[in-house]
């Protein structure tokens, strides 16, 4: 939690208002941030949350209202604006040119010039984000391709982005939405790391329990107001729910389903190449039993997503086998795995989406594997 101090917030914003035909989505908002603090911004979808960080981005101009940044009056025309004031923002939709590198990437629209010495000084440039990778466990290939790299991966960059422009302010929307759990605890300690070095964060998103593990304070967005701001440490999950939703919620419950016996998917000794050529599934094996959930566990990068699209026939397996309800499914071929009842949630919604099956399916994903009936 940062000091309290005389010096005004590093970011303020009072009475924002913003609106689009047929709704308000910010309605006189007030919200401030300090040097060192890690801010949540806590709401269910729709409450204003992303339309507040692209006012501060310089994304949206802002209807009505005021922003300050360190006691000085700021108004934004562009996202350059915002960028040249120290502040970034890592979308929760990553915006990174899939057929650069990752070297490239982070210095893309950096007008300081190290975009245009880039040809010149390529190897300078990668050892610098090799550096800034290690030192805020944001470990990525810097000659790597941005369409080689996983999502996890992916928002490794769009930070080092961030952190290589040298900007005070980081507004992180919905960080953990593409995250395994692993990756998200990951996360957190690079956030803590950057505010203890008196950065700004901006923690955008609706899930309470990281909200609590990270913030330290939270400002709460109900339909496009702003609620009230609390301290996480004094807050508990259902006083956060009430206060999004604005009424007490009730427990939930429901009992646990049972695996049956029966056998649906084998996985035998199955080996896939990943999109740099190298061998990203060594030799994997496990069933699933129907009613089952199997969960695949890792840090991003470590072959779950090539995995998930060897079984799912969208990568054509080096060696093993696989079994669908005792029949042996040929590698390779989308087509027949969606007619066999496997469906495909992938990590990447919107690249490359979904399929289901009505009747009885087996969803895989980059994360698990999970029959149901």
């Amino acid at each position: 939690m940062p000091h309290e101090t005389s010096t005004p917030p590093a970011v303020r914003v009072r009475g924002i208002t913003k609106r689009f035909p047929g709704v308000v989505a910010n309605d006189g908002v007030d919200f401030e941030a300090g040097e060192g603090e890690v801010h949540a911004l806590l709401g269910e979808n729709g409450a204003g949350k992303t339309t507040l960080s692209k006012i501060l981005t310089g994304l949206y101009r802002p209807d009505e209202g005021e922003i300050e940044l360190h006691g000085r009056p700021v108004q934004f025309d562009s996202p350059r604006d915002a960028l040249d004031a120290g502040v970034s923002m890592v979308h929760q939709h990553f915006r990174l040119v899939e057929a650069f590198t990752v070297a490239e990437n982070v210095v893309l629209g950096d007008h300081r010039g190290e975009a245009r010495r880039f040809r010149l000084r390529p190897r300078a440039i990668e050892r610098r984000v090799a550096e800034l990778g290690k030192e805020y466990g944001l470990a990525v290939e810097p000659r790597a391709k941005i369409w080689q790299l996983s999502l996890g991966e992916q928002q490794r960059v769009e930070i080092l982005k961030a952190l290589y422009r040298e900007s005070r302010v980081l507004i992180l929307d919905e960080p953990t939405a593409v995250l395994t759990p692993q990756e998200a605890e990951s996360l957190f300690a690079t956030v803590r790391a950057m505010a203890n070095e008196g950065r700004t964060i901006i923690f955008i998103s609706h899930k309470l329990h990281e909200v609590k593990a990270v913030a330290d304070r939270v400002t709460i967005l109900r339909a496009g107001r702003s609620i009230g701001t609390v301290s996480a440490a004094d807050s508990t999950p259902q006083s956060l729910a009430a206060l999004m939703v604005g009424r007490e919620l009730g427990g939930a419950t429901g009992a646990a389903s049972k695996p049956r016996d029966e056998t649906v998917l084998e996985v035998d000794d199955l080996s896939a190449e990943g999109d740099r050529g190298e061998e990203a599934v060594k030799g994997v094996s496990f069933t699933v039993r129907a009613g089952e959930i199997l969960a695949v566990a890792g840090v991003a990068g470590n072959g779950q997503r090539e995995l998930a699209e060897t079984i799912t026939g969208m990568r054509l397996p080096l060696r093993g086998s696989l079994r669908l309800g005792g029949q042996e499914l040929r590698g390779g071929d989308p087509r027949r795995a969606i007619r066999a009842g496997i469906a495909h949630v992938p990590e990447d919604r919107l690249g490359t989406g979904g399929q289901f099956r009505a009747g009885r399916s087996y969803v895989v994903s980059a994360s698990a594997a999970t029959p149901r009936s």
